[in-house]
């Protein structure tokens, strides 16, 4: 978090206003307009000083066409960290979120639902990503045998959700020997998570080396997430790309035409978002995002994970212009990543 803030309040308080006056008008903010609108009590004159402090520590710059100042991406994420993380979802947002959810059934539906929320809070991307194969919560298994020896692997994890993965594996099975696997599996670990059922599997082989029963081998062979995740990519539902392509920030094409590639190319979202998990904070926010050239510098990403069955899961956020009403969409994320927890484990 370690990012600049002015030195004293007042600028503190300053600059808040100029960054929340732009957001709402995407007009240059002048002097003039905080003074009136926003801090009553404090002359332009005083105004104007501090905001050319304010431009000297860079976080303002001047567009040589207008008398009026425009918050850099040091402002941008002073006003994330400072104001708006400790901003609260406004009980309207609250309301209509419940509602959506509400309609929503199954796992997909809910997924897209939280997607096009994110899409509208942002006037950016709702990104929603299902959990990788290692962490699908096995509900129920199932293998079938391919005639040119390959096998169907049939997951069905909490909620119903199905994932299929065709597989070629290094001994031959027949379709007893599968079946015998399945119902291993489904008799001893129903509610875990690949990753843990594998990680089970794997702590008995070494206690357990001559007395080592086949059944279990077999399952570690038929269970390798490394496998099952060859050649797939995760869910990804993407809301919102055309009111994104729309934005004003995205007049230069070729821009524009990044974000759609990496909205083309989903693995490079899963990648962005992957990121948010490893951080300690309840919502992670990336203002600038590496890794989509050169749009990137001029977006931010707003992103948490979600839980499943009590697992940390998958991850869902937006990425919009920085240009964004961050009150509303930090809040909303965090908002978000709550209740669609909460809808999935009721699905």
């Amino acid at each position: 978090m370690g990012h600049p803030a002015p030195h004293n309040e007042r600028n503190r308080q300053i600059l808040a206003a100029i960054v929340r006056a732009y957001i709402e008008s995407g007009e240059p903010v002048s002097s003039r307009m905080i003074s009136r609108r926003h801090i009553q009590s404090l002359s332009p004159a005083t105004i104007r000083n501090v905001m050319s402090d304010l431009e000297e520590a860079g976080f303002l710059y001047q567009p040589h066409t207008s008398a009026g100042r425009v918050p850099t991406a040091t402002a941008y994420r002073f006003f994330a960290q400072q104001v708006a993380a400790q901003a609260t979802l406004s009980q309207e947002d609250e309301d209509w979120i419940r509602g959506e959810f509400a309609a929503a059934t199954t796992p997909e539906e809910i997924a897209e639902r939280a997607g096009r929320i994110l899409a509208e809070v942002s006037r950016g991307l709702g990104i929603v990503v299902s959990p990788p194969i290692a962490k699908t919560v096995l509900e129920h298994v199932r293998f079938v045998l391919l005639p040119d020896s390959r096998v169907v692997v049939v997951l069905v994890s909490t909620g119903g959700n199905t994932r299929d993965k065709i597989i070629r594996t290094e001994r031959a099975f027949t379709q007893p020997d599968l079946d015998r696997t399945a119902d291993y599996l489904n008799r001893h670990y129903v509610g875990r998570t690949l990753e843990s059922i594998r990680a089970d599997l794997l702590s008995r082989l070494a206690v357990e080396q001559e007395r080592y029963d086949l059944l279990a081998r077999d399952a570690l062979a038929l269970c390798d997430p490394g496998m099952l995740e060859q050649g797939s990519t995760q869910r990804v539902y993407i809301e919102g790309a055309a009111q994104m392509a729309g934005a004003p920030e995205f007049s230069d094409q070729a821009q524009l035409r990044e974000v759609l590639v990496a909205i083309e190319e989903k693995h490079r979202l899963i990648a962005l978002l992957a990121g948010c998990i490893d951080t300690p904070d309840p919502v992670h926010v990336q203002i600038g995002v590496q890794g989509i050239d050169p749009a990137g510098e001029h977006l931010a990403l707003i992103s948490a994970p979600y839980s499943y069955q009590d697992q940390s899961l998958g991850t869902l956020g937006v990425l919009g212009p920085m240009r964004m009403h961050y009150e509303r969409a930090i809040t909303a994320v965090a908002f978000v990543a709550r209740a669609f927890s909460e809808t999935l484990d009721r699905s």
